[in-house]
């Protein structure tokens, strides 16, 4: 298998997943742009709890933990969900695949 084609152990697929979440998710949103008319769910509060679970897994990894698939699926479909809603809400623009 070639080099260059290895894929990366599970604690850096997980901090590669952070660092996309933190650099295509707006976390820093003014409170009057996150809050407005017709929202699908409320953006605070979802971007609060994403953030606190990047949060929380960037401390783990500091840690040494070691995650494993599933836990990397779980973080990156709470960014997809999260993501998606703050499309709906006209917050992000759509997002390019992984």
């Amino acid at each position: 298998m070639n080099a260059d084609k290895t894929k990366p152990d599970t604690q850096t697929a997980m901090r590669q997943l952070i660092d996309r979440a933190r650099r295509e998710i707006p976390f820093d949103l003014p409170a009057e742009a996150l809050c407005g008319d017709g929202c699908q769910g409320c953006s605070s509060k979802l971007l609060s709890y994403l953030e606190s679970e990047l949060d929380e897994w960037e401390s783990r990894l500091a840690d040494g933990s070691v995650p494993d698939f599933r836990d990397l699926s779980r973080l990156a479909e709470k960014c997809r969900k999260t993501a998606r809603v703050l499309q709906q809400n006209g917050l992000l623009e759509k997002l390019p695949a992984s």
